[in-house]
């Protein structure tokens, strides 16, 4: 990276967190807003998971789930319609907010939200984008939940009842879950266990909240010594050390939180570096898996920024962790370019969540 561009993006970065309310470079909301606007409705490439009883179930993807048909695949999909609604509120005088407001008026209409609804309950679906897709649908419905216009009010009562679904099934399958999920992808639970407690907390749902906790507390307090140096993996969007801390962070007041990631994570160093945790490498950005490494280095910006608000302010190991932190999102924010679709239709997301401070 030109030093120049370092400098825009860590400038960006600074900005948007010097602000009480969180703000961007105006070109970087249009550059994001305007990838998730070009696929949210684009049906084409698609990669479903799509379980079939019988040639009934043969369609297209926007008669399967009408509203979250676009961005390659239905989580996508869902977390592009978040983007949209996360920075039409924050920016609604902006020039796209206009155009994503349409686009959401178009997908989020109550016909489409029953028809989500009724596909998510039909047979042989009880796993369907479980736990990442419906983690991302739950943090969309915070988000509505959060916008105070007549019109957004609408759309969150349309996905109401695909939220109640959703948490239904997180409700219905977390006390069953014997294991924590520890992969760099969509299956992991420490990633989606912290959206999901966001959007409980959010929604005042203190079923979900207690089940979450328990079993994070369950799955996590005794953890100890996380091989972070076997990370990452090849195609890794997730850090599985990271997020877990990201998720207990949440969890845990600040001095219990400080002892705990002392025994998960000592590898964090005392003397302000970033290099004890190196940036993922990606060697071919029109390669799809591969190019999930530029979401691990925005991910995990944003965790380490959230395992930072859970620190108290004056642990010694805050320094290192923000400039990890730093250098990550430098290298992610760089990636967000659209160049590819294979990373254009769910990199904008990850940018938003980071930069909109979403994670703290």
């Amino acid at each position: 990276m030109r030093p120049l561009t370092l400098v825009l993006v860590l400038g960006l970065i600074a900005a948007a967190a010097a602000a009480e309310e969180p703000t961007m470079d105006t070109a970087a909301v249009e550059r994001f807003a305007g990838l998730a606007l070009a696929c949210v409705h684009h049906e084409y490439p698609n990669k479903i998971a799509h379980v079939m009883q019988s040639d009934e179930d043969l369609a297209p993807p926007r008669e399967l789930t009408p509203a979250f048909y676009g961005c390659f695949d239905w989580h996508s999909s869902v977390h592009g319609h978040w983007l949209l609604a996360r920075l039409a509120r924050l920016h609604p005088d902006a020039e796209f907010a206009g155009a994503a407001r349409k686009a959401l008026g178009r997908s989020l209409t109550a016909e489409n939200m029953a028809a989500e609804a009724a596909y998510l309950a039909g047979e042989g679906r009880a796993s369907f984008e479980r736990p990442y897709g419906l983690a991302w649908l739950l943090c969309l419905g915070e988000e509505l939940r959060a916008w105070e216009t007549q019109e957004a009010r609408q759309w969150s009562a349309n996905v109401a009842p695909l939220e109640t679904v959703a948490a239904d099934r997180i409700a219905t399958w977390l006390p069953k879950l014997h294991y924590a999920i520890r992969t760099g992808e969509h299956s992991q639970t420490a990633f989606a266990l912290g959206l999901i407690l966001d959007w409980a907390e959010a929604a005042e749902n203190e079923e979900i909240v207690t089940l979450v906790k328990g079993k994070a507390l369950e799955f996590h307090l005794e953890d100890r010594a996380c091989p972070l140096g076997y990370e990452p993996s090849g195609q890794d969007f997730l850090s599985p050390c990271i997020a877990e801390a990201d998720l207990m962070r949440r969890i845990l007041p600040p001095a219990q939180f400080a002892e705990w990631l002392d025994g998960f994570l000592p590898q964090i160093p005392k003397d302000g570096g970033a290099d004890w945790l190196p940036i993922g490498v990606v060697t071919d950005r029109a390669d799809g898996k591969l190019a999930h490494l530029d979401g691990l280095n925005l991910s995990r910006a944003w965790m380490l920024e959230g395992i930072l608000s859970g620190l108290p302010n004056d642990d010694p190991r805050c320094p290192a962790l923000e400039a990890a932190a730093e250098v990550h999102a430098a290298a992610g924010l760089a990636s967000v370019t659209g160049e590819h679709y294979e990373g254009g239709h769910w990199l904008g997301s990850f940018a938003t969540y980071l930069v909109t401070d979403k994670g703290k």
